[in-house]
């Protein structure tokens, strides 16, 4: 279960939890008991792009483990209430869990008032979307139409939080990753002249397309609650969701 970080913050004490610092190549410091997604093949050195996907990509190559998991060191899957570190899902729930399906993904969120689609290109810039449909269509056509419907759906697992048994994590991880990079090809001049937050395009684009990978592969999946390791301003992630529906604030095409 990779723990993705960027900073030191309190970790899970159960082993089957490896903390993994994200970026660590581009970090003058080297975190105490955490693994660096920097060694072996990797690319660590993307990290303001890819987000906690470098830490996906090092699990693809460096670790022989049977299941694959990724959380962040904020947010967890749970069964239960309350922000302790006691209550996240432990080795034997996940083993139980994997007995009756393929994999376990947090619960979906709701847009409502919106389809996933329309959501993003409210909150990000709609070329990258633009891109990712251009790059299924004449890469994967095969999956073009559940890539259509799932973005006309008003609910999505996000986070890009799983866990998997290793023979669906390799085949997914390279099925993602063979459309972002054919993605950053297209937009990568554009990107450089995005903010900070928009730069992280290619962790926000994986979000959308899990569970296109998880539709058209019939994968049987389980849904886990989790909870954010601190306090969520709900108000302000309301007004800054209504202001970006309604063309305030909004980055995305112009």
């Amino acid at each position: 279960m990779l723990v993705a970080a960027h900073k030191e913050f309190p970790m899970p004490k159960d082993e089957i939890y490896l903390p993994i610092q994200v970026g660590a190549s581009l970090s003058k410091v080297k975190f105490s008991g955490y693994q660096v997604d920097d060694q072996g093949k990797n690319i660590s050195v993307k990290n303001p792009y890819f987000n906690e996907l470098t830490a996906i990509y090092w699990a693809r190559y460096n670790s022989s483990a049977d299941v694959i998991g990724l959380v962040h060191y904020r947010r967890y899957f749970s069964f239960k209430k309350g922000k302790n570190l006691q209550n996240i899902l432990d080795g034997k729930q996940i083993a139980m869990l994997l007995k009756h399906t393929d994999v376990i993904l947090p619960k979906k969120r709701h847009y409502w008032i919106e389809s996933s689609e329309s959501h993003y290109r409210h909150a990000h810039h709609g070329i990258s979307l633009d891109a990712v449909r251009l790059i299924i269509s004449s890469k994967y056509p095969e999956y073009l139409e559940v890539f259509e419907n799932q973005m006309s759906k008003t609910s999505s697992h996000m986070f890009n939080m799983f866990i998997m048994r290793r023979e669906e994590f390799n085949a997914y991880s390279d099925w993602l990753f063979s459309i972002l990079f054919e993605v950053e090809k297209l937009i990568e001049n554009e990107v450089l002249s995005w903010d900070s937050y928009e730069k992280r395009v290619y962790g926000f684009l994986s979000e959308r397309l899990l569970d296109v990978w998880i539709v058209k592969n019939d994968i049987r999946y389980t849904e886990v609650p989790i909870f954010f390791m601190g306090k969520q301003n709900w108000l302000l992630k309301g007004g800054k969701f209504m202001a970006r529906k309604f063309g305030f604030g909004r980055i995305g095409e112009k």
